[in-house]
């Protein structure tokens, strides 16, 4: 059964509202408020701000005791201008919705109105808006807020939006979904000389033509089961300058597993890597981590679940061969509870995600909404 069209047409327009206000990761301050006027209007038992930093929880308990079923969005934009020319563009320079970030929050905040006429009967939903999804931040903040402990999630769920596949197919995966992945920014100083006498100095460029060519070769993609990858993504040498032979480096490399316990297994010999070429070339060294991601793994009930939820709307799923090479936070929930994150396809020949010109498909938001709806009748009906 298809959902009521006038929640759909009010999701529209609060997505739209949303696109045209973007902020970036941990500044979403306006977002969330717009949110909470949002949900508030809808009459939940409970709603929680601030939480994790911006984030917002909105809290619908039922008569009798039940499981607790969250749906999880996020808040934060991305620093991209917009050339689109639509209604709806974005009014903020430098920022964007180019993730679809507004459309998976609107088909969670449109779960909302669906309980005002349809009340659960036993059990709670939990309506979670997290700040800082892009930064691998927000999860970990929310996990860390003590009020976390009290929502307590018996199953999590959440969306993401897809380009590239068909409209509406619904893409699952037990296992790994989406991958563990960590930025390593390695920092190798010696010290500079003028360029007409660079015996004097101790330069990290031999150091740095190392890596360059060998942290690739750490990664295997030749199996997914142990798949590893080492992506290049920067490296600096010294000034641009044709006076003075270089004093410092830094090599920027993003480092992704299936796994967890194997993306730590690549950063021990990352590490082992550069501090073997530092000390080869007689260099300080200093290696800093940044964006952390744990992998997102599915549970095999929650993804039944999913399958289950998609058939009765009569949505086809595809079950992936293989784990989407990206990172998202969201595997901080699933490491706590029954859950899984499956993809709803945008388009084949959509705009990639994080391009300039994408934008959320609103036809997704009445297919995500009524397969969010269908999870809860079947775990709380």
């Amino acid at each position: 059964m298809a959902v009521d069209t006038s929640i759909v047409r009010d999701a529209v327009a609060l997505r739209h509202q949303l696109h045209r206000q973007p902020e970036i990761s941990n500044r979403e301050t306006g977002t969330a408020r717009a949110i909470v006027d949002f949900v508030r209007d809808h009459r939940p038992d409970e709603v929680i701000t601030g939480l994790g930093g911006t984030g917002v929880a909105a809290i619908y308990r039922g008569a009798a005791p039940g499981p607790t079923v969250l749906f999880r969005s996020e808040l934060d934009a991305l620093p991209i201008d917009e050339p689109n020319d639509f209604g709806h563009r974005s009014q903020h320079a430098h920022v964007s919705h180019k993730c679809g970030h507004d459309g998976h929050m609107t088909m969670v905040a449109a779960i909302a109105p669906l309980l005002v006429r349809s009340p659960l009967a036993r059990g709670r939903v939990v309506l979670l808006f997290q700040p800082a999804e892009e930064t691998g931040d927000g999860a970990a903040a929310i996990r860390r807020d003590p009020r976390f402990a009290a929502i307590a999630p018996d199953y999590c769920f959440a969306i993401h939006n897809m380009p590239g596949y068909p409209l509406h197919q619904v893409l699952t995966r037990e296992g790994t979904f989406a991958m563990a992945s960590v930025g390593m920014a390695a920092r190798l100083e010696g010290r500079t000389s003028h360029a007409s006498q660079p015996e004097l100095g101790v330069s990290p460029a031999s150091a740095v033509a190392s890596l360059l060519g060998e942290l690739p070769s750490l990664g295997d993609t030749s199996d997914i089961d142990q798949f590893r990858l080492v992506t290049l993504t920067h490296a600096t040498l010294g000034e641009r300058s044709f006076g003075i032979a270089p004093g410092v480096a830094e090599v920027l490399a993003t480092l992704r597993a299936a796994k967890d316990s194997d993306l730590q297994s690549l950063k021990t010999r990352a590490v082992a890597m550069v501090t073997q070429a530092a000390k080869a070339a007689n260099l300080s060294l200093d290696v800093q981590w940044h964006d952390d991601f744990a992998a997102t793994m599915n549970d095999p009930e929650a993804v039944r679940l999913i399958v289950a939820a998609a058939e009765s709307l009569g949505l086809h799923s595809q079950r992936l061969p293989q784990p989407f090479r990206w990172s998202e936070d969201f595997g901080l929930f699933t490491q706590v509870s029954k859950g899984a994150m499956f993809g709803l396809g945008a388009g084949v020949d959509a705009p990639a995600l994080h391009s300039p010109d994408y934008d959320f498909p609103d036809e997704l938001i009445g297919t995500g909404l009524g397969i969010y709806r269908e999870l809860i009748a079947k775990l709380l009906g």
